[in-house]
């Protein structure tokens, strides 16, 4: 990126003040505060690869404290967007390939179509947060008008504290009774309790959950896989928790090792479809049929639910509404942070669970 060492913001952000009548920092302003050059300031708010994160971090801190109007004079996107949108995606706990997932990119398409709607400029962020200070660089450095984090990850803690300071963003996740941020996401609960209850309906009394726990969203399908259990009667059987990560060759790994050790189960209710057509291609390539044998049911309805054979029931998630409600979360919320929502789900019965 070109290194401009007079922005044109440096004129909108000299002392003819905000539109509220506060004299607006100058460069030399931020460059007092921050104990830096000029210069250094300048490379800094041109997102400088010379200038050092933790400085750069410090410098945009200050310049936003102050209503530096610095954006305009840096490259965001096309020209003539009324907002820039960025994507961010937290490391994954247990949604290793996240950004290849199928469902994240059907998604991505509902927030791009969104975008596009609102003259939106999308950025796709490089960075992926693991701790609080990740997440702080990341709202302190943007330069979009606001971010959508897709995941919390292990962060919901560090999310509810960045809201008391930055509520420029909103998250596609898990819903928690104590989140103080903007959280949109399907009823998982609801969900999961929906796919095994119809497991259990076929008759089926040993079903499989298959997925990891530790990820916000598959604990509580988990939650919802629980209730139903107790609803059917169905005892819980500990053995019958199987994870496996958010991707075919771990999911068929782990249907494998456990129809070889002898784990007998008729159903598997998988916490994602890409987990779903792994247990599918574990459980044939061991010589069992699905539905006769085992019956199985996916979480997301990917393309890729009716192209495997036999074409995969599963819980639908509407990616492209998904999409258009965090857009209009983020740019029509205002001053306040916005109201979290989720969606419903729905059973798209298909040749996998046998009725």
């Amino acid at each position: 990126m070109a290194d401009n060492p007079n922005p044109t913001s440096s004129a909108s952000g000299s002392a003819s003040g905000s539109a509220s009548g506060r004299r607006s920092a100058t460069l030399e302003d931020i460059a007092r505060e921050a104990g830096v050059s000029i210069s250094t300031v300048s490379r800094a708010l041109n997102d400088s690869p010379s200038v050092k994160r933790r400085t750069k971090q410090q410098i945009w801190q200050i310049a936003r404290a102050h209503d530096y109007e610095f954006r305009a004079s840096m490259p965001s996107g096309p020209i003539g967007a009324d907002a820039t949108i960025a994507v961010v995606v937290p490391a994954p706990q247990a949604r290793t390939s996240r950004v290849a997932d199928p469902f994240f990119l059907e998604l991505l398409a509902g927030i791009a179509e969104a975008a596009r709607e609102r003259n939106a400029d999308l950025l796709i962020s490089h960075l992926s947060p693991r701790v609080s200070g990740d997440l702080d660089y990341a709202m302190a450095t943007s330069r979009a008008t606001g971010v959508i984090f897709i995941g919390q990850s292990s962060l919901h803690h560090e999310f509810n504290a960045l809201a008391g300071r930055d509520n420029r963003f909103v998250v596609w996740g898990a819903e928690f009774p104590d989140a103080q941020y903007c959280v949109i996401g399907s009823d998982n609960v609801a969900g999961g309790r929906r796919a095994t209850a119809h497991l259990a309906r076929l008759g089926r009394r040993r079903i499989l959950f298959l997925g990891d726990t530790e990820a916000p969203e598959a604990e509580q399908r988990y939650r919802g896989y629980k209730q139903a259990l107790e609803q059917a009667g169905l005892p819980l059987d500990d053995e019958l928790l199987l994870p496996a990560q958010f991707e075919v060759h771990s999911a068929e790994a782990a249907v494998r090792s456990a129809v070889a050790r002898g784990l007998r189960f008729d159903s598997v209710f998988a916490a994602s479809d890409l987990i779903a057509i792994g247990a599918i291609r574990a459980l044939m390539r061991s010589g069992m049929r699905v539905p006769e044998d085992v019956s199985v049911v996916g979480y997301d309805n990917i393309p890729a639910a009716r192209l495997v054979t036999p074409q995969l029931t599963t819980i639908d998630q509407d990616a492209n509404l998904a999409g258009r409600m965090l857009v209009s979360k983020l740019i029509d919320k205002g001053d306040g942070p916005a109201i979290s929502q989720r969606l419903e789900t729905s059973l798209l019965i298909r040749e996998s669970c046998g009725g």
